[in-house]
This record gives C-alpha cells, structure tokens and sequence, in this order.
C-alpha cells in the first residue's frame, strides 16, 4: 500500500498540478466571454476542451523532464526552488526517466483524440485541430529535441503566445465558430505575465543552464537585461489591463487588477534592489510572479461575471 502510494504521489508531482492553472484560467475566461458575448455554452464541449487543455500540459510537463533532466538535476542541487527546476520527481526516483518520456507521448496522443472529437463529433469549426495542434507542438517541442525551442531564443515567446492567445481564442472558438477582437486585446496581459513567469523562473536554473549550455533567453541575455526585460514587460502588462476599458470591457477589472499590480510592483522593487539574489527571497518572488498572471486572468473573469 505503501508503495502504491509513493508512487501515485511520484505521478501527481510530475504532473505538477498548480502550474495547470495558467492554462486552465484562461480557457475559462474564453468560454465564459463566449456566453456573455454570444450567449452560447456547451457543457460537453467545455469539459473536452478543458481536458484536452491539461493534456497537452501534461505531455509538455513530461517531456520537459525528460529533456531537461541534467539541468534540472544541477538546478536542484545548485539552487533549489519550487518554482524551477523541474519537479523533482526523476532525480528523486519516484518515476523513471523512460517512462515520463512516454507518458508526454501518451497525453499528446490522446489531446489530438480529443480535437478530433471535438472538430468532427461536436462540429465546433474547421480551425480547431489547428489551434490544437500549435499548444500541442509548440509544448511539446519547448524542450523536445531536436526542435527544443527553449534552447533557441523563443521559447519563452511561444509560452506567452500558447498561455495567453490561445487558450482565451481556443475555448471561445469551440464555442462559437469564431474569435472575438476583444480576445487579442486580453492576451497581451495574460501573455506578457506568463512570459515573466518563465523569465523569472530561469533565475534559479542560471548557474545549472549555463553548466549545460542550456541557451535560453536569460542565458542569451544575462540577468542584468533579463530583469530589465521583466520589468519592461510588468508595465507593459499592467497598462494594457488598465486601458481595457478603452476596448469596452467592463471598467471594474481595474477594481478586481488592484491586488495583481500591487504585488506586480513590489516584485519589479525588490528585483531592482537586488533582492532577487537571496534564494529564499527569489523562491517567494517566483510564487508571487504566478500569482500575477492568475489575477491579470481572474480580474477578466469576474468583470465579466
């Protein structure tokens, strides 16, 4: 019994479960914008949407620790911290190497079952495989070799764009056949934060990505610019929620943004004291920055409600 237990917690570590939410917020935010604006929910769809959403993070979970398991490894060793460094799980022995590989396989497989079902069965619009398959690719060859577009400068694009745009975009398409305009105007905040969350992310894993040769976008940029990126792209974000209302979204999602920018600013003060640099500091920080990107999503969803 024991055992058995040891290993369920090994599958749900590697899952990484919180770090669900990212994706998960967003589609929400998409079909209920398809039932305020439109007047138009399915349930069935919603649930094999939803599904087909964690299942593409899970198959790009898997995969990142498969591909990254010796940076992920020296990062847990060289600076620990919940919020990178992968899970954990396969330096640990909790599950094997091999089969964290498979299981991304596995997941991918059965998220384009679930588009299929969805284009052709519930007939939600000839784009939907499409939109599938790039959050389905682009996660899956994040750190999949030989494409592993973290190692070429852009990954962290692709985060923002496949955590941002088109979760919102995907969930009201399946919905409605269609995507609104307002929709391209919330993925900017919803992007840009969700980049941040990686950018800060790399932070912890600097030492063990430079050891490997992991060129990601802080190893290209060095911490110095990296924080000037992140601080640059916080305002960003921040401006763009407060000018929603210019786009005719509610004007109460400034209301509901108030604690998101509040810890978006004190996160770009202690960056730009340095004190990112105390671990312990650095691990808050990196909790809080996830925090952001779930309020900038929750603050839409609730102006809507």
């Amino acid at each position: 019994m024991r055992t058995n237990m040891e290993k369920l917690k090994g599958w749900i570590i590697l899952g990484r479960p919180p770090f669900h939410t990212v994706g998960v917020l967003p589609f929400i935010l998409g079909t209920l914008l398809a039932n305020q604006i439109n007047s138009v929910f399915s349930v069935e769809i919603f649930i094999f949407g939803v599904l087909g959403v964690i299942l593409i993070m899970l198959s790009s979970y898997h995969a990142g620790e498969y591909f990254d398991y010796r940076e992920d490894e020296l990062s847990q060793r060289f600076y620990k911290n919940k919020f990178a460094g992968g899970s954990g799980a396969i330096p640990a022995g909790k599950i094997s190497r091999p089969v964290a590989f498979q299981t991304s396989i596995i997941a991918l497989l059965l998220a384009g079952f679930i588009g299929l079902i969805l284009q052709f069965i519930f007939r939600t619009g000839p784009y939907t495989l499409l939109l599938g398959c790039i959050g389905a690719f682009s996660g899956f060859f994040y750190s999949t070799k030989p494409v592993r577009l973290v190692e070429r400068g852009i990954g962290e694009i692709f985060i923002g764009f496949c955590y941002g745009w088109l979760p919102v975009a995907s969930a009201y398409y399946i919905q409605t056949s269609s995507v609104h305009p307002v929709i391209h105007w919330m993925a900017i905040p919803i992007g840009l934060t969700i980049f941040n969350v990686i950018l800060l992310n790399e932070f912890p894993d600097y030492e063990a990505d430079k050891t490997t040769g992991k060129k990601n976008l802080l190893y290209r940029l060095g911490k110095k610019r990296g924080i000037f990126l992140y601080v640059v792209f916080s305002f960003l974000a921040s401006a763009a929620v407060l000018a929603s209302p210019f786009w005719k979204i509610p004007f109460r999602v400034i209301y509901f943004y108030l604690p998101a920018l509040i810890v978006s600013l004190f996160i770009i003060e202690r960056m730009l004291r340095g004190r990112h640099e105390d671990k312990t500091m650095l691990e808050k920080l990196c909790g809080l920055n996830i925090a952001v990107n779930l309020g900038t999503s929750l603050a839409y969803i609730l102006a809507y409600i």
